[in-house]
């Protein structure tokens, strides 16, 4: 691991730092998923398969947590084992991100705090699951994740698929225009709805190729545009779960949330794990799915935008 950067609690893997000072594409990722998405050992098999996947495609992949009071830019085989097996690791958004490097507590990033981390280590690029949204009763509870806000001021391109189907899409949708977020629906017509290929509402914006996407990233830039764009890159078909199939358990996941008072952070955790027993376990692997798929994706504009950058540079 690399010294701190002296201004910023900053420790990147020696891999992630020499393609970063090469201009080489590097793939930010969250660590949430690891520690609140799923169960070990899947999750520290799903993170190292996830890795692989990004290697494979052309990018140097960057798992980013907190721990031991740094911000770590991609993490040892070591360091992820211990993290997948932390029980009482922080979920960490933008309000936590300083009081956990004060603190010294372990922290996984969501989608929030990990745009933030990505920008400050020089990463243009983030693949995830599904983002964070507006909850479903948020017109009482006011239960709208950071996520949102965090795509609209902070200039990472995030691919995810979709908004996760347990928030209200439509009114997620409605936030990210209404913060002038872009919002791209990869080679398909309809927004994508995390175990679903469609939420049946009609994407925003279509591009079909990698380099259409990181163009529209480095133009942004150039115009001085705040803020990051959201790829949203439907589940493969082979493990879609529709949402006739989904809903119900949806519904009943979302319910006994209510019932037993379950609120803040814990909600999408309790949700998850819930639908993970409604479906057998087939929601596990539809996730797994879904988030190789968009870490390959993310590699490949992470390329684009690395072509760009060389191409600016050169006389």
């Amino acid at each position: 691991m690399t010294p701190p950067t002296p201004s910023l609690p900053l420790a990147i893997l020696p891999e992630v730092a020499a393609a970063l000072a090469a201009g080489h594409p590097v793939v930010a990722l969250e660590s949430t998923i690891i520690t609140h998405g799923m169960p070990y050992p899947q999750n520290v098999e799903m993170a190292r398969t996830v890795e692989a996947d990004i290697r494979a495609h052309g990018a140097v992949p960057a798992t980013i947590a907190v721990m031991g009071g740094l911000i770590r830019i991609g993490l040892s085989p070591q360091d992820l084992e211990a993290l997948g097996q932390t029980p009482g690791a922080r979920k960490l958004s933008r309000a936590d991100l300083a009081a956990c490097l004060v603190t010294g507590d372990t922290g996984a990033t969501t989608v929030a705090a990990t745009m933030i981390c990505a920008r400050l280590a020089g990463i243009e690029v983030f693949a995830t699951g599904g983002i964070g949204g507006v909850h479903r009763g948020a017109e009482t509870s006011f239960d709208i994740s950071a996520d949102l806000q965090e795509l609209a001021q902070t200039p990472v391109t995030v691919i995810a698929a979709g908004a996760k189907t347990i928030l209200d899409i439509p009114k997620t949708l409605e936030v990210l225009e209404t913060l002038g977020v872009p919002v791209i629906c990869y080679r398909q017509d309809d927004f994508p709805a995390f175990w679903a290929r469609s939420c049946g509402l009609a994407a925003p914006l279509r591009m079909d190729q990698p380099a259409q996407i990181a163009a529209a990233h480095v133009m942004r830039g150039r115009l001085g545009l705040a803020g990051g764009q959201l790829v949203g890159n439907p589940i493969p078909e082979e493990a879609e779960i529709p949402l006739p199939a989904i809903l119900p358990m949806i519904e009943q996941a979302l319910s006994e949330a209510k019932d037993q008072a379950i609120a803040a952070k814990s909600v999408t955790p309790f949700l998850l794990a819930r639908i993970f027993e409604l479906t057998e376990g087939r929601s596990l692997k539809a996730n797994i799915a879904l988030v190789r798929n968009n870490a390959r994706l993310a590699a490949e504009i992470a390329q684009e935008i690395a072509k760009l950058r060389q191409s600016a540079s050169q006389p």
